[in-house]
């Protein structure tokens, strides 16, 4: 196996019968992330953001190439995620979120929205966009799952970095291609002073 091909996870149940990801060796260290987060349950959501960088840190992703913003909720999380997916400067996105069960059809609503949102960006743009969206029926159920060592951000961010390292084996390490309008992996656009993705040699600044 070529030296340059991502290492892959293995998947294996628990006693209890949760599932669990296991993460070869990974090196993020030429890889760029985007974290678009909601404001939504702020103390949830710090508690994910600080497992996803300092994970990031862990993986050899350096700090100016993680970008991180935030929209109100886990519905505006596609949006948000292919207009960064679109500027051509991230390797992969995670999209942060936490819905919490009401009495109410809302819920529902919003993850569907959110979840199918979040995989056409990715299917869209050819950019591995992680759903990081917890779906529980309690707020205990949403700390469980954002702390300590179950905390869900720890995988998202080992996630980001496997798919960007995956994404620069497909497209050519360095190299931004224009996939996002459907233009094939061929065409690339942009350059000094164009909108767009970057050329060859190219990086652009990261963000928006």
């Amino acid at each position: 196996m070529p030296a340059t091909t991502p290492r892959r996870h293995a998947l294996s149940v628990s006693k209890m019968g949760k599932m669990d990801v296991s993460f070869d060796k990974l090196d993020g260290k030429d890889c760029r992330v985007g974290v678009i987060k909601t404001r939504w349950n702020k103390e949830i959501i710090d508690s994910l953001s600080d497992g996803i960088k300092t994970t990031l840190a862990d993986l050899n992703v350096e700090e100016d190439n993680i970008f991180e913003t935030e929209v109100p909720g886990a519905f505006e999380l596609p949006m948000a995620a292919k207009f960064l997916a679109m500027s051509g400067t991230v390797d992969a996105i995670i999209c942060v979120g936490c819905l919490i069960k009401g009495d109410t059809q809302h819920f529902e609503y919003i993850s569907q929205a959110a979840s199918s949102g979040i995989m056409s960006v990715g299917l869209q743009t050819s950019t591995p966009v992680v759903f990081g969206v917890l779906t529980v029926n309690t707020e205990e159920q949403a700390k469980v799952r954002a702390t300590g060592e179950d905390n869900h951000g720890i995988s998202w961010a080992q996630t980001a970095v496997e798919m960007a390292l995956l994404r620069q084996q497909a497209l050519g390490a360095g190299v931004k291609k224009n996939v996002a309008g459907g233009l094939g992996f061929g065409q690339q656009v942009g350059g000094a002073g164009k909108p767009g993705f970057a050329s060859p040699g190219e990086k652009k600044p990261l963000g928006f």
